[in-house]
């Protein structure tokens, strides 16, 4: 019971490690925006943000794919990584999602390192494959029914040792909870499961927030 008192009113540790940082004024601006316009308020985490951006960098890549735009927020991460004469590409769905996306990249100083690619994503993964296209960074953030076919899609895309990132693998404990076999908690659970078995993959998952998933590409 004095355990509990103590620990009343106290921070999250997600909340607590975030307020150690700064406002970004970028990244504030992008949640703005999205509010301004009833969008859904569901961009990467700030640590999670904040670690895209140092892979990227950790990483020196050049070529970075991200599956989901929405507004801009983990495309700002992850063009802040990019090595000298590195490219953003972005696969969005939304056409006014896409340009609210790019307005915010360009806003932010990273719109002539920023390729924006509207339609469906596995449409645009296959056309980026056929293409010759490679990449050595992507990030997954849109429709989780098709998780498992966007992993399939990064790996046949990827340059040798790219990385691969998810977000909201927990999907808010939908995917810890039995009782829920929705398509979507069943797609990211088959995910899940495939990047820890997947004997061309090296990685782990991270629990913090709603779950991030981060893989090499062997």
């Amino acid at each position: 019971m004095t355990e509990n008192k103590e620990n009343e009113g106290a921070l999250s540790p997600e909340a607590y490690l975030d307020g150690l940082f700064g406002e970004d004024e970028d990244l504030a601006r992008v949640r703005e925006s999205i509010r301004e316009r009833g969008m859904p308020d569901i961009s990467v985490a700030p640590g999670y943000g904040r670690l895209l951006t140092m892979l990227v960098t950790a990483v020196r890549c050049k070529a970075v794919l991200e599956i989901g735009a929405l507004a801009g927020y983990s495309g700002i991460c992850l063009a802040r990584g990019l090595a000298a004469g590195g490219r953003l590409t972005s696969l969005e769905l939304k056409p006014e999602y896409a340009a609210l996306a790019t307005a915010n990249i360009a806003t932010a100083g990273y719109g002539a390192f920023a390729e924006m690619i509207v339609g469906d994503a596995l449409t645009s993964l296959d056309q980026l494959q056929a293409a010759g296209r490679r990449f050595d960074f992507f990030f997954i953030d849109a429709d989780k029914e098709n998780y498992p076919n966007y992993l399939e899609r990064a790996i046949k895309l990827a340059a040798p040792g790219a990385l691969i990132a998810a977000d909201n693998t927990l999907l808010r404990g939908r995917t810890l909870n039995e009782t829920k076999q929705g398509p979507a908690v069943q797609a990211v659970r088959d995910f899940n499961r495939r990047l820890a078995t997947d004997p061309r993959l090296l990685g782990t998952h991270l629990p913090s927030y709603d779950g991030l998933a981060l893989f090499m590409v062997r």
